[in-house]
């Protein structure tokens, strides 16, 4: 049994975003990028299953520039067998990232696709639904634990009311949510091993894809600063700040 996991090269959770001075987009010179931490979640979980015995390769998939395959060495670092880049220096929205993701899919013939939930640079939380609906396949999302049931898939997932536990047919896209795993950090021996996994280079147009673009950032803004807090003496300093406010009649 074969799995797909797209995984995505983004700025570093850790880093403090600057907005360019003109607000076209967040500055990305000299900063730390890494994997999507949902996506480092989809690695480990497919690893996971792979030394359970219920996976036998992992292909780690990503789509963008050349230096996206630092993080496709460190998804082979962790578990993964092979990966596969698609190469494009043009902005990818989730409907070509989508397109691309059944194509390679259709000529790899997995039985499954485990996909971060979102992206932490756009928040889009699109591409993995968009995969199924192209795809055809059921799809469970914000998964928080998956379990095989013979040919069918657990997949436990958190909604509103508490816990809701879906029954797949494979083949299936799953996105997983935080809650799933703690991905492990990869042991040097493993970076090693990694140097010597292989990784396809390919293109869009090698997938029949032409990328298109459908979305035009306007503007991109820092939050607003926030004013800072009083201390208040006691109770009914408190209630009369929060009458001055509006907060309480």
């Amino acid at each position: 049994m074969k799995v797909i996991v797209p995984i995505k090269r983004v700025v570093d959770y850790n880093v403090k975003i600057r907005v360019k001075s003109d607000q076209t987009g967040v500055d990305l010179a000299n900063v730390k990028m890494s994997m999507n931490p949902f996506d480092e979640i989809a690695i480990e979980e497919a690893v996971r299953l792979k030394e359970a015995g219920k996976i036998t390769e992992v292909i780690a998939v990503s789509i963008g520039a050349a230096q996206a395959t630092e993080t496709i060495r460190t998804a082979l670092a962790m578990g993964a067998d092979r990966g596969i880049l698609v190469k494009t220096d043009e902005m990818v929205e989730p409907i070509n990232v989508a397109k691309i993701l059944k194509a390679i899919i259709d000529a790899e013939k997995p039985d499954l696709a485990i996909l971060g939930k979102q992206a932490i640079d756009d928040d889009c939380n699109q591409t993995g639904q968009m995969l199924a609906a192209l795809l055809g396949w059921p799809q469970g999302t914000f998964a928080s634990k998956v379990e095989f049931d013979g040919d069918k898939l657990l997949l436990t997932r958190e909604i509103d009311g508490g816990l809701q536990t879906l029954k797949l047919n494979m083949p299936a896209v799953i996105t997983t949510d935080l809650r799933l795993n703690e991905p492990r950090y990869a042991s040097l021996p493993n970076i090693m091993k990694a140097k010597k996994k292989p990784i396809d280079e390919k293109t869009p147009e090698d997938y029949g894809v032409t990328i298109k673009t459908h979305l035009e950032v306007l503007k991109v803004t820092e939050p607003p600063v926030r004013s800072a807090g009083i201390k208040v003496e006691s109770v009914e300093q408190l209630v009369a700040k929060l009458k001055e406010a509006g907060v309480i009649g």
